[in-house]
Order: structure tokens, then sequence, then C-alpha cells
């Protein structure tokens, strides 16, 4: 029987069964465990895979001030254009299904650096494009190397942080993938107004190859099989006889074999989860409502508004002060109220112990959007109309967070492949979205076009308080082997 593997369970300690082979483990305080590591350490590798996680999805939204221009520059349409964002926001989902599998193989730094230094290049044929098929083309393949830092993120914090103090850290690493899409069309604009679209990916290639080079030099592994494995090949490579050792969990299947079973993985996970495909869909309706925000910022502010590419740019900031705001004074408060209900049930801890914060995103939601709707189909002063961003900003985060600290407490032992299963969902319907659009806007108006995400954000609101009372029940009725 093979060796059962395991995606998120860095502390490998005890061996039994009747294997010769000597156990190669972590001693107590051992330095190389990365939980063993100085806080220092730890937040070193953290800061470097978070700013690969906010460059990727920054990249994905930071063109949009000059989607005319891009348009006008190329022959294309404005619908042409946006589909390098589709692309791009795709290709940034499917991803996870291959990387989050090789990390396990390859170790996580590996693929960290491979792929972002694909990633960092594919910037030069971005700005070089000549028209719009090659345009669309390489922006879906750096989406699928951008998304590495996505697909291996959560995991790598699971690597080094026990779970009473990750969700603190875990947030601001979460912020990436909200935060860069907000900043994006900041500096875009500035860039767009002065230079021209081409230098945002110049601008972004620098960027990149600085934080590729800090990885080389800075980013340590930190996937516990990865490091045992060449502690075991240290050992017998320098062993004076033939003694073979073996590490707890180690898996000996075949290459093929261990990649195909674990690339299934996030779909079984998705589609026999209610919990998992319920939460998945939520999250791409509000990724979705995300990205259509931004792609028709400069449509609603500049020619209804009448404000210049960098005013517009400066805008995108009303949501991601709200993204701020919910990492600093609510996602903390994960913890805060994990570590207390688990107390109160007698030290049992409880994957739903993560959800109750959800609620408060929620509510939050629908009221901004259909706060923003009215504002803008009304013409209302640009202040309470982008303010009402900033309380849409505060409920995506702080459900983001909760979701994703769920789906790491429900499926310890295959956290990547849960989170996959849901990047791959939100980006796979959240990245088309924006496609249809202009079409719902243009027939029934900003009003009623933003209010339909408001009611579909409303019908999906009930779910993490209904998950909180029943997940547990939902969890033991389909559980599945993996």
């Amino acid at each position: 029987m093979p060796v059962e593997s395991d995606e998120n369970s860095p502390l490998l300690e005890n061996g039994h069964g009747d294997d010769e082979r000597k156990l190669v483990k972590f001693e107590q305080d051992d330095n190389e465990n990365p939980r063993c590591w100085p806080r220092s350490r730890k937040m070193i590798n953290v800061g470097i895979i978070a700013l690969m996680a906010i460059l990727s999805p920054l990249a994905s939204s930071m063109f949009t001030p000059g989607i005319d221009q891009i348009a006008e520059d190329l022959g294309a349409t404005q619908e042409q254009v946006i589909g390098a964002t589709t692309g791009f926001v795709v290709f940034l989902g499917l991803g996870p299904l291959i990387l989050a599998p090789l990390s396990e193989t390859y170790g996580r730094r590996k693929l960290y650096l491979i792929c972002f230094t694909f990633f960092t290049l594919l910037q030069v044929p971005t700005a070089l494009s000549p028209n719009v098929v090659t345009l669309v083309a390489v922006r879906t393949l750096s989406g699928f190397f951008g998304s590495v830092g996505i697909a291996n993120g959560g995991g790598t914090i699971s690597d080094m942080f026990k779970p009473e103090e990750r969700a603190g850290i875990f947030g601001w690493y979460l912020l990436g993938p909200l935060l860069g899409p907000t900043l994006g069309p900041l500096f875009g604009g500035l860039i767009v107004q002065y230079l021209s679209w081409r230098w945002v990916f110049w601008i972004l290639l620098i960027v990149c190859a600085i934080n590729t080079a800090l990885g080389y030099f800075f980013l340590k592994e930190s996937y516990a099989p990865v490091i045992l494995e060449a502690r075991r090949e240290a050992l017998e490579a320098s062993s004076d006889s033939n003694t073979k050792f073996k590490f707890d969990g180690q898996d000996d299947r075949p290459f093929r074999t261990k990649i195909l079973e674990s690339m299934q993985r996030p779909l079984r996970i998705l589609f026999t989860q209610p919990i998992v495909l319920t939460m998945a869909i939520y999250q791409a309706i509000l990724f979705g409502t995300n990205y259509t925000l931004f792609t028709n910022f400069q449509d609603i502010w500049g020619d209804g508004y009448g404000f210049s590419t960098t005013q517009v740019g400066l805008l995108y900031l009303g949501p991601g002060l709200g993204f701020l705001a919910a990492v600093w004074f609510i996602v903390p408060k994960i913890d805060t109220i994990y570590n207390r209900l688990t107390k109160r049930n007698n030290g049992e801890a409880k994957p739903e112990y993560r959800l109750p914060l959800a609620n408060i995103g929620s509510v939050f939601i629908p009221i901004g959007l259909f706060w923003f709707a009215w504002c803008v189909e009304y013409h209302v002063h640009w202040f309470p109309t982008i303010l009402s961003t900033f309380f849409f900003g505060i409920g995506q985060i702080t459900v983001f967070n909760t979701v994703q600290n769920y789906y790491i407490d429900s499926f310890s032992k295959y956290a990547a492949s849960a989170i996959a299963a849901g990047a791959v969902f939100r980006s796979l319907v959240g990245g088309t979205i924006p496609l249809f659009a202009p079409s719902l806007f243009n027939h029934i108006g900003y009003g009623w076009g933003f209010s339909a995400f408001a009611f579909a954000s409303l019908a999906l609101s009930p779910s993490p308080l209904l998950f909180f009372y029943f997940g547990e029940r939902l969890r033991k009725r389909f559980a599945i082997e993996l």
C-alpha cells in the first residue's frame, strides 16, 4: 500500500511499521523545521511570497486605465482588449491545479523561482505586442506562471505557522490578490497618462525582476517533506555502510501517479463538497464584481464624471482602503474568535469557528453594491459614491479571509488542493463576467446592472451563518477519501 501523501503536515516526527529503514525526523527545536524558525526568518519568506501574490493580480488590472489607448494603438475593440484581462485571470485560476501539486514534489522554493522568472520575462513580449492577438496570448500565459504565489502561498504559511497564530499572517498575505487589482489601475493610470500603455509592462518587468532576485537570495524552502528528503539523501550519501533512511509520510509512488492523483484532487473537492462549491460560487461572484468595477471605472468616472486618468486611478483607493481597514482591524480577530470558541468547546477546535466574522462581510457587500449602483445611476457627488466601495472592500476581504482559513482547517491534509479548487472556480467564473458587463450596462444601466451583482451576493450572504451551524454535519455527511 502506498504511503499516504500529505500536503499540509510539515511536522513529521514518528515512524511506525516494520520498515527497517532508519527514520529521519525533526528533533525538538530543530532549526531546519520551518515552524521553529525565528519569526524574522518566517516573515522574510512571507514578505517575498506576498509580493509575488500582489504583483500578478496587480498586473491583471494595471493596464485597465489604458484600455482605450491600447484599442486605438492596436486597432482593436475595447472588448478584445478586455479579453487580455480575462485570459490572464482565468489562467491565474487554472495555474494552481498544476503548480500546487508540483510544489509537493519539487518543493515550494523551486516552483516560486522558476515560475516567477518566466512571469517576469513574459513582460517583455507583452510590452512589445504588435497586435491584440499577441497581447491576449502572452497575457494569458503570464497568468499561468504568475499564479504561483496564489497556488502555494497558503501552503507555505501553513508550513511555518501553527493554526492558532495563522489567520493574522494569512490576512496580510491574502491582501495581495485583492489589493493588487486595486493598486494596479492607480499606478497604471499615472503611467498611461504620462508615458504610454507599453511602459506599464516595462515597469512591471523591473519590479518583478527585483522580487525574483530577492527570492533567489533570501527565499528558503519551507515544505518539510522536501527538507527531510534532502536530509535523508545527505545521510545516505555520508553513511559508511549501506544504511537506508526514510521519513514519516514518504511517498515512494512513481512521479506520474502522484501528480495525476494530486491534479484530480482539487476538482474532486470542489464538486463533492457542498461547502467548498457554495463558497467558491460566492467568491467567484465577488471576484467578478471586483473586476467588473475595475474595468468600468474609466467609463464611469472618466466619461460620466469628467475625471482625468490620474484622478480615476486615485479613486481605486476607495476599495483599497477598505481592504486595508479589514486586514488591520477585522482579520486579526479571526484568530481571537477561533481561540475563544475553541476554549469554550473544551479545547476542541472546529473549522466553523473561523466563520463568525464572515457575517460582517456578507452584510457590507450588498449594501456597498446597492449604494454604488444607484449613486452612479443618479450621478451623485463622487465622494459618497466612492465611499460605498470602501464598505464593499471591507466585506470582500473579510469573507475572503474567513473562507480561506476555513478551507485550510477543514482539509488540513489537503489545504493546498482546497484552496486551488476555490481559486480555479473563482477565476474561471469571475474572470469571464467582465466580458459581458459592458453589454449588461448598455441595456439596463449602471443602477440595475450593479444591483444584479448586489442581488447575487445577497442570495449567498446567509451561507457563512448556515455553515457555522450546519457545517460540521455537512462535512461528515459528504466526507471523501482523498
